[in-house]
């Protein structure tokens, strides 16, 4: 099965296999969480690129609720991290370009953290894409870099000097030795998996003291997401849940992180992308991509800030 071509029982063993959820950052009970959002999901609409990264929007998500100790958004009943895994390797990739401008973006945000005894280390990314991230870190002087991404189709479509550096398949700690790293980033991914608990205190143990973490995630609580409401391009069959800052505070300090820095990020994208994400109706959006690429505008960068979080912190030591 090629990853342009999804397995067509795909979506069934998505939406059948659905279970129960407790907070996936505090582990309160759902049975405590408040009401966010109602399920809507349309299996005929799941599709080679329902999984892949920086997509036009499609609205669908699984029922959400807030939790009322940390603030978490969380799909109340979700697929199987098996299920998951699946419909991540088979996902399609078409982001390319997207991709090298969301990289030099990352890249701006995350150097004035880093230190001399950072950079001479071990760097691994999480849901590394392509691995056109890889290179901002090698140009950031980490002596290492590993990235880690299920998708083959992403994987595939890395630079010939990035493949080497790439790890097809989910995270699994066991990969890599305890305080062997310098730097763990998981950026636009830690929504999407079904555990962020866990993710985060791996990166705590494989982590060497003095070691960073760095996410980045939506804040569903920005204007800008609160004002779209389900017509937010995070409202999204990806995401198991969603972050906002004092949730974001608690998984990391839950997990033995200190010097929590959590601060909002500029996304820098070509027109055609933010042109894409708009919730314009009917025939106005395809009306508004041609009128971008006829006046030549359609590739222009511009950076927008669109409700997303940097999050740094270091591990004690």
């Amino acid at each position: 099965m090629t990853p342009d071509r999804p397995d067509p029982a795909a979506p069934a063993a998505l939406l059948d296999g659905l279970k129960g959820r407790d907070c996936p950052v505090c582990g309160a009970p759902e049975r405590g969480a408040r009401p966010f959002l109602s399920a809507s999901i349309d299996p005929a609409r799941i599709g080679a690129l329902s999984f892949a990264s920086r997509k036009p929007p499609e609205y669908m998500s699984f029922r959400l609720v807030r939790c009322g100790s940390c603030e978490t958004v969380y799909a109340a009943e979700a697929p199987s991290a098996e299920a998951l895994a699946h419909a991540y390797r088979q996902a399609g990739y078409d982001s390319a370009e997207e991709a090298r401008f969301a990289a030099r973006a990352y890249a701006e945000a995350l150097a004035p953290h880093l230190r001399p005894e950072h950079r001479g280390g071990t760097a691994l990314e999480i849901g590394a894409g392509s691995g056109i991230f890889l290179r901002d870190l090698q140009r950031l002087g980490f002596a290492e870099v590993i990235g880690v991404e299920p998708s083959h189709a992403a994987a595939e479509a890395a630079p010939a000097d990035i493949r080497p550096h790439l790890r097809i398949g989910v995270f699994e700690p066991g990969d890599h030795a305890p305080g062997s790293l310098s730097l763990v980033c998981c950026f636009q991914t830690l929504e999407h998996v079904t555990d962020p608990r866990a993710l985060t205190r791996a990166a705590f143990d494989l982590l060497r003291p003095g070691g960073l973490v760095a996410f980045v995630t939506h804040d569903y609580r920005a204007p800008i997401n609160r004002l779209l409401g389900r017509r937010s391009p995070i409202i999204d069959i990806e995401h198991m849940q969603l972050f906002c800052p004092a949730s974001l505070d608690r998984l990391l300090g839950e997990a033995g992180f200190a010097d929590i820095a959590i601060r909002g990020i500029r996304n820098r994208y070509p027109l055609r992308y933010w042109l894409r994400l708009l919730p314009l109706p009917g025939p106005l959006k395809p009306i508004a991509l041609a009128t971008a690429e006829a006046l030549g505008l359609g590739g222009r960068g511009a950076a927008l800030d669109v409700g997303n979080l940097l999050s740094v912190a270091r591990k004690p030591g």
